[in-house]
């Protein structure tokens, strides 16, 4: 199993960390990558700084992604890289072709809105941040934690990060690997 999570400056720390350790721990080979691109082969990638002033040194430039050597993207929240992500063509073209591949598509915070702009969640049902509630119709919107609508895994914040890493576990790997995950880490969240 390959994921891969985009990143662009002002994520949101917790998400990101989140995301990458929990799907590592699970053996998930993680792929982050950032909206530079790399002039030359084996250039080094400057450090992204998310939302709180941590900086991260991505594993690669998102053109260097192609998306059929992966199962999963993943996007991490926080402002202003979740607008930033939804502005990036790169990044739209990704999801759309990953999700008219059947992949499995996340996202959470504020990200699950640069779904909405890639058209991928018509007929789905999702969550998102309540500052962004108007970007999901009343038909999509459930006011849950963290939403599976087929292969569409979303959450709403920070504080629901380990429930979401841990469901995308289940849904990437299966019940029993979350499950005996959650008991290693101490995680009292339903999953």
């Amino acid at each position: 199993m390959k994921v891969v999570v985009p990143m662009a400056e002002g994520f949101e720390e917790i998400e990101f960390v989140t995301i990458v350790d929990i799907l590592r721990r699970a053996e998930v080979e993680v792929v982050t990558a950032c909206l530079d691109e790399r002039k030359v082969p084996g250039q080094e990638i400057r450090a992204v700084e998310g939302s709180h002033g941590i900086k991260f040194v991505p594993d690669a430039a998102i053109d260097e992604i192609d998306p059929e050597e992966f199962d999963a993207i993943i996007l991490p929240g926080g402002f202003p890289g979740f607008v930033t992500l939804g502005e990036d063509e790169r990044v739209l073209d990704l999801i759309r072709r990953m999700n008219g591949a059947g992949k499995h598509i996340a996202a959470i915070c504020g990200a699950p809105s640069v779904l909405v702009k890639a058209g991928i969640i018509e007929g789905k049902k999702a969550t998102i941040h309540p500052a962004g509630r108007k970007d999901l119709t009343d038909d999509q919107y459930v006011d849950d934690r963290v939403v599976v609508s087929g292969k569409l895994i979303t959450s709403k914040a920070a504080g629901t990060a380990m429930e979401f890493a841990l469901r995308l576990v289940g849904e990437l790997i299966g019940e029993e690997r979350m499950r005996k995950l959650a008991e290693e880490i101490l995680a009292e969240c339903e999953v």
